[in-house]
């Protein structure tokens, strides 16, 4: 099953020449697979977050809690569903993808606020919900609007939380998924966002933090 993207609030479809191929470590299934996008579809995913920014910024502190409190309910309301997810992308076993649900749900409910505008988010495949959602949180407390990139070895969680997002009525366009590799990364800083965060293992971090660094894009490297 091919995931696509998520921008404007809604699943968003492309026409692309290459496709990745999910593959379960385990059994070596190829169980999803995404499109690798280039510089249209994340200019059309920056500019969603553009559009959305002020706005969510001008809600103010308390609504924008509310709303990630919501989608922290909605996550852990569906907790044992994105635990498969997990375990079907990167085979990392019922408990320990358990634990990385309520990790997920514990930092959405977290209290550190980060930096404002438009944010790119590229999250590596290890804890990859977990990462998403210590970096996420902070960044829409402080009224960020945020384009995520998961890694293509494991999207599925990630991007059903997204659509989570909308069960939980979040404004179309504060949240965003591009789907994608080196392209993808290269044409969000393309797109002028205001900073490129990484959540992931380091050496993966360091190729981000070239890119981002070649295009003077700010770059930051999230812990999870």
């Amino acid at each position: 099953m091919a995931i696509p993207l998520w921008i404007n609030g809604r699943a968003y479809l492309t026409v692309s020449d290459s496709f990745y191929d999910v593959l379960n470590p385990a059994s070596g299934e190829a169980v999803r697979r995404v499109p690798l996008c280039g510089a249209a579809e994340a200019a059309e995913a920056v500019g969603a977050a553009r559009g959305a920014q002020a706005q969510w910024a001008a809600m103010g502190v308390p609504a924008r809690r509310a709303l990630l409190n919501a989608l922290a309910d909605g996550l852990e309301r569906y907790a044992g569903h994105f635990a498969k997810l997990l375990d079907l992308d990167a085979a990392v076993g019922a408990e320990a993808a358990a634990q990385e649900v309520a990790d997920a749900v514990r930092a959405l409910r977290g209290e550190s606020v980060g930096a404002s505008g438009v944010c790119a988010l590229v999250v590596g495949a290890g804890r990859s919900l977990a990462r998403f959602a210590a970096a996420l949180a902070p960044a829409m407390l402080a009224g960020a609007t945020v384009v995520v990139k998961p890694s293509p070895k494991a999207p599925s969680a990630i991007f059903a939380l997204c659509e989570l997002s909308a069960r939980a009525e979040w404004p179309a366009g504060v949240l965003n998924l591009l789907q994608g590799d080196t392209a993808a990364i290269e044409g969000l800083c393309a797109a002028a966002v205001d900073r490129l965060v990484y959540a992931g293992e380091q050496p993966l971090g360091d190729q981000v933090g070239a890119i981002a660094g070649a295009a003077g894009v700010p770059f930051e490297l999230a812990g999870a």
